[in-house]
């Protein structure tokens, strides 16, 4: 992209950049949620509808994640990044001001969606930069600090939210972001490197590809988010499965043929790209099931409130960032050796399921917590050395696509991955209750335990996960991880 190499100074600035654009991001990923019954009463819309402010941004975010990470690689780090930050700062002011102003629910999703097309830009170019600009194992600790404020917003999101929809008004949850967003783009204006093409041109560019993706994944994601509502049998998610399976193969045909394709398949031929690539995924798809069955459980078995519930849940977020500012640490000591890190990190993953396989009605917050932070330590450290591991592996000219594949393989999984954990309980809950006596206890000690066992089978489900996951590190070679 650029030829000039940036000074100590403006790399920091360029590592603040990133950072604020992972925090927003996560930030917003984490604040809604907790507002969406406020905002269901001030439009007066039932609990289906309301929904569809975090459903629209998630289908946006992942359908557009590896087009962006191509155009990217075309147009430029700061073009797409400063833009990236524009569309999010207005998109949040526009989700916060015009529905109320109008008192229209519509303007609202469509906020959201110009909202998502700057999380995407941000999402893609945050990595990108650093593995562009960064020399070699030191971008690992650029890494650390993105991973350090992504994890910092995540654990703020549902309390920040919480009081501001209740002390303030749920606009704010959208309003919070703009005086972050408009330093951060003051900020990028004066730091970011100006790109070495003044002029670029999307001549050859895989418009079909770009269709076909953003179509593929956006209904493969909305089918698996809205099956359990809708039913895994009702027409508009076997509609949307049959529609996703056959745009992802038209995809995969179309960029065996084109001359630039949005994703170079070429990358996967790699065992050691690919293996790595599945470990992530792996990783959040069991993430999810943490993420969305602890709640349930603290607050249908524990009986804590959503508040307790969310601050126990905060110590997930502590965990990743101690982890990711501690391997960006190490990494550079470690290269050569940085599959030891990844196995460490899945390790460290398996053994913090392995205790939350083992809760019961009448567990302590001990057994929970040392298995959240666990997970947490688990998921820092696989995350910063395996993208960091990744994002030197590949050419400059293909940093932004990678870094969209990174980011692809968070929001896919974990959606997924939150179906899948709600099946398995429903599923295993039955199956217990089937063979549990009931004649010799109270009936609410026996749901309680039942209930409880359902959660037990699944973070084991998990734990297994974890375990086939440090299996398949086992064969990654960080010597072919060499300019894939």
């Amino acid at each position: 992209m650029d030829t000039s190499a940036p000074t100590s100074k403006a790399l920091k600035l360029i590592i603040l950049s990133s950072a604020l654009a992972a925090f927003m991001s996560s930030l917003d990923g984490t604040i809604v949620n907790i507002a969406l019954p406020t905002i269901s009463d001030v439009f007066d819309l039932p609990s289906s509808s309301v929904a569809w402010v975090s459903t629209i941004y998630l289908l946006v975010m992942a359908g557009s994640l590896l087009v962006v990470g191509k155009l990217t690689d075309i147009i430029g780090y700061r073009k797409i990044f400063l833009t990236g930050f524009v569309l999010f700062t207005l998109g949040s002011f526009a989700c916060g001001f015009l529905p109320e102003m109008t008192g229209m629910f519509s303007l609202l999703l469509l906020s959201r969606v110009f909202q998502a097309l700057g999380g995407v830009m941000m999402t893609v170019i945050a990595p990108a930069m650093l593995s562009r600009y960064m020399p070699g194992a030191a971008r690992a600790k650029g890494m650390s600090v993105v991973v350090l404020f992504a994890s910092l917003g995540m654990a703020l999101g549902p309390t920040l939210g919480g009081l501001l929809t209740e002390y303030l008004s749920w606009n704010w949850i959208f309003y919070i972001n703009v005086p972050v967003g408009i330093a951060a783009l003051i900020l990028g204006i004066f730091v970011l490197p100006r790109d070495e093409k003044a002029k670029f041109t999307l001549k050859g560019f895989d418009g079909a590809g770009a269709v076909l993706i953003f179509v593929g994944l956006a209904a493969l994601l909305y089918a698996f988010s809205e099956g359990y509502k809708l039913g895994w049998t009702s027409a508009p998610v076997l509609i949307c499965i049959v529609l996703a399976v056959l745009c992802i193969a038209a995809f995969i045909v179309c960029e065996r043929k084109v001359k630039s394709p949005i994703l170079d398949l070429h990358l996967f031929k790699n065992p050691s790209f690919l293996l790595l690539n599945v470990v992530l995924c792996v990783m959040y798809f069991t993430l999810a099931g943490a993420q969305y069955l602890l709640p349930f459980y603290l607050q249908l078995i524990q009986s804590l409130s959503t508040f307790e519930s969310g601050l126990v849940l905060t110590v997930m977020s502590l965990g990743i960032m101690t982890a990711g500012v501690l391997s960006g640490q190490i990494y550079a000591k470690m290269v050569g050796r940085i599959r030891v890190l990844i196995l460490s990190g899945v390790a460290v993953l398996a053994l913090g399921y392995f205790f939350l396989s083992k809760i019961s009605p009448v567990s302590g917050l001990g057994i929970i917590v040392l298995g959240l932070a666990l997970i947490g330590f688990g998921v820092g450290l696989t995350t910063t050395t395996a993208t960091t591991l990744l994002m030197g592996s590949v050419k400059p000219e293909k940093n932004g696509m990678v870094s969209s594949i990174t980011g692809l393989e968070r929001f896919a999984p974990m959606t997924i991955g939150i179906a899948f954990f709600n099946l398995l309980l429903i599923a295993g809950v039955k199956a217990i209750a089937k063979h549990t006596d009931i004649t010799t206890r109270p009936l609410q000690d026996v749901a309680a335990g039942i209930l409880t066992s359902g959660f037990d089978l699944c973070f084991f489900v998990s734990m297994s996960l974890a375990v086939v996951a440090f299996v398949i590190c086992l064969f990654v070679k960080e010597s072919r991880l060499k300019q894939a």
